[in-house]
Parts: structure tokens; sequence; C-alpha cells
């Protein structure tokens, strides 16, 4: 949607924001240096520059920081923080009744605290996967945020499941470790090169920049992005899912610290009420494996019926043929059945009586609908269209269909209209 972007409103002099939250998760004294409105869909929003600011602007795959700033007189919510070219933007829906005011700002701590988790996480997740599956493994692009991290990486193939499970045991081995994050801030980028950091291909770096190391033999990278002090605040890692994005790129997300503890319940409570339906047996997997299996041989058994029912149905259907013409027709209401079972006997039907004319009404999961089957040679020499039929017919069980000119269907709402249907094709019918 378009966007409206008024001009800035300088409050008090200044250039640039100073980012003080590595350090620290509040600043006093804080100082709005301008600010301008947005609008968007009929929504006004503000965004604001500040002299000094502990809030992360959203970049290298970390989501934005949010918070509160406080004057005196006035609480106002961040709701996002955004990187303009060298600007912090602080992202609010109420502008300061004084933007002249001295603020006290400070970022959701919580959330910080998990994003931190995830971000620190992606940093052991990509190390180890270096390790699993070759050195060929680099990053493609990521996302942390407060709830989980993604990561995409390049590999040729899917990573299996022994896989998967190995690198989420050396991750988790590194978080028991305890690793005291090594950050280095502002350093040539010549001398990181040769530390040995990880770096994006592709990406541009200035001559300085900021190197984090969780054991330098292990995990050391360039990022601007918020780190854990230690690993083990992390807690654990759970690999949730792993899949592919594009050709030659893979993705795995993974979940720390608290949402694995609510994971973990979760499947705890699921297993509970699978030990219930069971009638708590003492082997959950004997039990389960009985139940596909018997199952199995139900579906079986069920298979065989209805085939037989089918046949049943296709010899009655035989002898109330009629011919018109030299057409064969047979239009009925075959009651309740499966689409499927629908569709085999028309099929077998048009093939044992040939020239024929064959339109079923039924119910299908609780829901009308109309079959119709045209030979071929009638399509062509008769220029008859199932399509145009069964579109016109739809209309007694007000729905709609389509297909092709020798075979359409129809589903619709009205069950009481498939008679009707019925009743207009047997009046209409006009070889």
């Amino acid at each position: 949607s378009a966007t409206e972007t008024g001009d800035w409103v300088i409050v008090h002099e200044g250039k640039e924001s100073k980012f003080v939250g590595y350090d620290s998760h509040e600043v006093d004294g804080v100082k709005i240096l301008k600010y301008r409105s947005t609008k968007s869909k009929d929504k006004v929003e503000y965004q604001l520059v500040l002299d000094t600011t502990p809030f992360y602007a959203e970049g290298g795959g970390q989501v934005g920081d949010t918070g509160t700033i406080q004057s005196p007189n006035q609480l106002i919510r961040v709701l996002n923080t955004k990187k303009e070219i060298d600007l912090t933007l602080h992202y609010v829906d109420v502008l300061p009744g004084d933007p002249r005011a001295i603020f006290f700002a400070v970022i959701d701590i919580d959330r910080r605290k998990k994003i931190e988790n995830n971000h620190s996480a992606t940093h052991l997740l990509h190390a180890a996967l270096r390790k699993v599956i070759g050195d060929h493994v680099h990053q493609k692009g990521s996302l942390v945020n407060d709830q989980y991290l993604r990561f995409d990486f390049s590999h040729f193939q899917k990573v299996n499941d022994a896989e998967l499970l190995q690198i989420e045991q050396i991750v988790n081995q590194k978080i028991r470790e305890n690793i005291v994050l090594e950050e280095q801030r502002s350093i040539p980028i010549a001398q990181a090169k040769e530390a040995g950091a990880q770096m994006l291909f592709g990406e541009k770096y200035g001559e300085h920049v900021r190197m984090i190391t969780f054991d330098p033999a292990y995990s050391r990278e360039l990022c601007g992005g918020c780190h854990v002090s230690s690993t083990g605040k992390i807690s654990l890692l759970k690999i949730s899912s792993e899949g592919a994005v594009a050709a030659g790129v893979r993705r795995i997300e993974a979940i720390t610290a608290d949402a694995v503890e609510h994971y973990m319940d979760h499947q705890e409570k699921l297993l509970d009420e699978i030990k219930i339906s069971l009638k708590n047996p003492k082997d959950i997997m004997t039990s389960l494996n009985q139940l596909i299996d018997e199952n199995k041989s139900l579906k079986s058994q069920l298979t065989i019926y209805q085939e037989k029912e089918v046949a049943g149905l296709k010899s009655k259907l035989k002898n109330e043929v009629k011919t018109l013409h030299g057409i064969q027709y047979i239009i009925s209401n075959l009651d309740t059945i499966e689409e499927k079972d629908a569709k085999t006997l028309s099929f077998q039907l048009e093939k044992e009586i040939g020239n024929a004319y064959i339109l079923f009404g039924f119910i299908t999961n609780n829901k009308p609908m109309l079959m119709l089957q045209i030979s071929p040679t009638l399509v062509e020499s008769r220029k008859l269209n199932a399509v145009q039929i069964i579109k016109d017919l739809s209309i007694h069980i007000q729905g709609g269909g389509g297909g092709q000119p020798f075979y359409a269907t129809a589903g619709g709402k009205n069950i009481e209209g498939i008679a009707k249907a019925l009743e207009a094709a047997k009046s209409e019918i006009n070889f």
C-alpha cells in the first residue's frame, strides 16, 4: 500500500543516534533529535530519531527492538525499530505531547533476551552444520526473533534425520559448555579475515567490523547483532523443521530456551492423551501398531465390500438402460456413494454398453453431486458437451461444475435439488 511520509521536524540539534544497546537495556536523559509522520491505509505512525538509544534496529536477520520511552508526564510504546541509511528510526503511534522533554528509554528486556538466545544459537547451528555436512555450507539468509530462529544455507540435498540429530547434539553440547562470548568491536577487516571469521558471500563490509566468537576453534563470525554473554543462557535448542527453499538452498527452523520447554510440555500432554485413548497400555508402540494393522484390515474388508456393492449396482443399472435414437442412456439417483466409486461405475458402464449417455446424482461427504459421462463418439457425432449440460443442471443443486466434453461433474449445496436436476435432464433429453 502507498505510504505518505511527512517532512522531518527538528527538535534538538544533532545528526545521528548513538547505539548503546550492546551494553545497556535502558538509557536516561534521552532527547528526540527529530521526528516525522507516516500514513498508510489511514493509519498514522511517527518515526523518532533519538540522540542515544538502547534499541537495536532491524538488520542482519535480527528483528528490531520494542519497548518504551517515558517522560515525567507520558509513557509511549515503541512498536519497532528500523534503520534508514545511518538513522535509527523508532516507530510509535503516539507523538509525545512535549517532544523537547527528556526521556527514559528502555527496551523489552525479556523479548531481547529471547532474541539473543536465538541469534547466538544461529551461530552455533551454522558451525555445527559445517562440521556435520561440510565446509561448503554458507549462510544464505536468516531470521531471528523472540519466537524462533530460521537459517538458510547452501547445501545440495536434504539433511537427513541422523544428520539433524547429530547437529542438534553438537549445538546442545556447546550450550552446556557455557562458552563465554568473545566480542571484538570495530577491528580492521583484515584482522578478522586473518582470524578466520565467517563472512557472508556478497556482503559489503566496511574497513572496521565486529567479530563474534564462541570458542575460536568452533564459531567465529562477523555480526552486528545482539548475543548472549555465554552459551549456557540459551538453555537448549530443538530443530523443528528442515526443507528446501530454492535450488541448492535449504532452511532449518529451530527453537530455544522457553520455547523448547513449551514444546516439550505440549508433547508430554499429547503423549498422555494418546495413552488415555489407548487405555494406558504398558507398551504404546505395540498398541499403536496393533491399531494400525487392525485399521488396514478393516479398510481392506471395506474395499472388498464396496467393490461387491458397486458390481451389484452396475448390474442393476444395466437393466435400466434405455435407448433413444440409437443412444444408450442412464439417468439415476445413486443416493449415498463415494465419488471415486461413482466415477468407476460410470466409466465401466460406458465401456460395456457403448454409445452411452450416463448421468448420476448422488450424495458424498454430505454434499450433492452430479456426474455426466458421454461416449466420445457421441461428443463428435451429436455435438454433445458434458460441461455445458452439467453446468445447466447444477443450478438445481446450487452449485457449479466443469470438466471435459465427455466427462463433467458438479458439486453444490442443495441435496433436495438432485431429484429436480435428474427430472430436468429426463424431460430435456433431445438426442
